[in-house]
């Protein structure tokens, strides 16, 4: 027999299954502004990272053992990109997840994956039906409280808004028709999507082009009068003369 004792074979946790990230463009749009309007509001904290469909792996050895939230938050690890998500390197749960149902998705959201959510202690579970088909009510929410989820309290205002304030975020997300948006209670304001900033963005040198244009006409003008003042001086001169 070898003296020497073979090293175990390192575990691969793969990054993807190739599954596409969503069924269709309800659960693509909602995943990606609610993805990037949470990215960009936490943009300036190091310590907040914002991700979504990026497999989370929950025992170490055990590359079976992951889940893809479609949404999800977590405070306290560094903010910068990551392939996959281990929990036994961050040491953190995230303290919010988001999944947005669809025909294929919807009974693992409401069954498998809250229960796994609630055994990881995550502080907050929400579930999203862009189209209204799957859970009844488009939106529902779950809060952990002593080991176990309870329901958190949606407010339908008499438009048919949807409002549901999340603890974990201190922010609100509204749903009314197809849209949705995180909102901050404390300013009013809307979280931008993707869609938001490069529109802004695209506002924004479109503001700086016609100033620029109105400035290149301006100092056209000037030009033109200086030009025409010394016309006239040259005018007078000969006359002089």
């Amino acid at each position: 027999m070898s003296r020497f004792v073979r090293p175990a074979a390192a575990v691969e946790y793969p990054s993807g299954d190739g599954q596409p990230m969503a069924e269709n463009d309800w659960q693509l749009m909602a995943i990606i502004n609610s993805v990037s309007a949470l990215q960009y509001h936490y943009r300036d904290r190091p310590d907040v990272y914002v991700s979504g469909d990026l497999f989370i792996y929950y025992e170490e050895g055990n590359p079976r053992a992951r889940v893809a939230p479609d949404v999800f938050v977590a405070f306290g690890v560094p903010n910068h990109k990551r392939l996959i998500y281990k929990l036994w390197e961050e040491g953190v749960v995230p303290a919010f997840v988001m999944e947005v149902a669809s025909r294929g998705t919807w009974r693992e959201d409401e069954g498998r994956k809250a229960k796994l959510y609630e055994r990881l202690g995550v502080p907050e579970y929400w579930q999203y039906d862009p189209t209204g088909e799957y859970l009844g009510l488009k939106l529902k929410g779950r809060r952990l409280v002593e080991g176990a989820y309870v329901p958190q309290p949606v407010v339908e205002s008499l438009d048919g808004m949807l409002l549901l304030r999340s603890e974990s975020l201190d922010l609100d997300f509204r749903v009314k028709g197809e849209e949705s948006h995180f909102f901050d209670p404390a300013t009013g304001e809307r979280l931008l999507s993707r869609y938001d900033q490069l529109a802004a963005r695209d506002a924004a040198e479109s503001r700086a082009e016609a100033a620029e244009s109105r400035a290149d006409a301006a100092e056209s003008r000037a030009e033109a009068a200086e030009a025409e003042l010394a016309a006239l001086r040259a005018l007078l001169d000969e006359k002089r003369r």
